[in-house]
């Protein structure tokens, strides 16, 4: 059985009020024309459709197109919600839509609970493939739909997973919006401070393929099998080396799985890191979206505004020059606890401003934070 593993399509996002609905639209068109030629039996589609839990219209007009043209070519579709999108908007429809080989996950409460953990079931030359749908949960989400005190998520996952009675001789896929241990984020993701949400690999050993979402980076954990395709497109500057692709999934006999990649390079518009002097810089041009770092010295009078008309597209400035690198001197974070409230304070001016506080001015800052201390006592 052949398999496409996607992810993190976010349609309808928008950056710097910059619409990507066109970029959307040609990626989701040269995935389409990649399951023409490649005739996967199903496309999975681990979570975050959307990017909002109240997707546009136009959002939602792409992502029907998408649906009904791969129902065309009779491919299945497997889809579940991820944390940013809305389930119960998403699974509207669901059991309908079944009828055309198009299966969405339901919201994930109690009364959906049984049905969640039922497989959809198909089928190939060596016989049943058990795909159970995931959406994104807590360990809230999941006392409210099953009951049950549970201390953290590792054991949220491993509650769900034991009812799901899963058949360990027969082959068994998961499709889940989650953190994994270990996995590598990047700045376009929603990820909680320190961790708090992770859970660890061996928590999926049931499964001999987990598909994954959440993480914009395509990256396995531990195993080959244990897999984020990531997003189809660039998200954001920290994906500037990113290259995306869709992942193929070629499950045999049970115990066989490989994996392989189809590039989708050329974007509508890339994403790029453009560095030099303005004089350098503007020798070129690009409709991609583009970060300009301009190393002169002397900041240049509406900057962005005249690098608007190279590039149109640009989406970040920023200065990397003596008097920047000056400012991001940042304290030693040993010498956090021996600073007082005011000297952290003149600290932080003085990598904003480049000079240092005098002393009448440090006095006014001492004499504030001594009154805000006596009030908070």
């Amino acid at each position: 059985m052949k398999l496409f593993h996607l992810s993190d399509l976010h349609l309808g996002k928008r950056i710097h009020e910059r619409s990507l609905l066109k970029d959307q639209e040609d990626i989701l068109n040269r995935m389409i024309e990649a399951a023409a030629v490649e005739k996967p039996d199903a496309v999975m589609i681990a979570g975050d459709v959307y990017d909002r839990s109240v997707p546009s219209e136009e959002a939602v007009a792409l992502f029907d197109e998408l649906l009904f043209r791969l129902s065309e070519l009779d491919i299945s579709v497997l889809v579940i919600s991820g944390n940013h999108d809305s389930a119960e908007r998403l699974g509207f429809g669901g059991r309908i839509m079944e009828r055309s080989g198009v299966f969405i996950s339901p919201e994930f409460n109690s009364a959906n609970y049984k049905r969640i953990l039922q497989p959809v079931v198909l089928n190939d030359e060596f016989g049943e493939v058990n795909f159970y749908m995931l959406p994104y949960i807590t360990p809230a989400a999941v006392r409210a739909a099953r009951g049950g005190e549970i201390s953290g998520w590792n054991e949220m996952a491993e509650r769900v997973f034991a009812d799901m009675d899963i058949d360990a001789s027969k082959r068994n896929i998961l499709i889940a919006h989650q953190f994994v241990t270990g996995a590598s984020s990047c700045d376009s993701e929603r990820v909680s401070v320190g961790g708090a949400d992770n859970i660890d690999a061996y928590v999926f050993e049931a499964f001999d393929y987990v598909a994954l979402g959440h993480i914009h980076g395509k990256q396995h954990i531990g195993r080959e099998t244990l897999r984020y395709c990531g997003t189809p497109l660039k998200y954001s500057f920290s994906e500037v080396s990113h290259h995306k692709s869709i992942t193929v999934v070629e499950v045999g006999e049970k115990g066989s799985v490989s994996i392989s990649e189809i590039p989708l390079d050329k974007p509508l518009h890339d994403w790029r890191e453009i560095k030099g002097k303005f004089s350098d810089i503007t020798e070129q041009s690009s409709e991609d979206f583009v970060k300009v770092v301009l190393t002169d010295e002397e900041e240049i009078y509406n900057a962005i505004g005249k690098l608007r008309e190279y590039f149109p597209n640009i989406m970040s400035l920023e200065y990397d020059n003596s008097r920047t690198r000056a400012e991001k001197a940042f304290v030693p974070t040993e010498r956090f606890d021996k600073l007082s409230p005011a000297e952290l304070f003149a600290e932080f001016y003085k990598q904003q401003r480049g000079t240092e506080l005098n002393g009448e001015q440090l006095a006014i800052v001492n004499d504030i934070f001594t009154e805000i201390t006596e009030e908070t006592k």
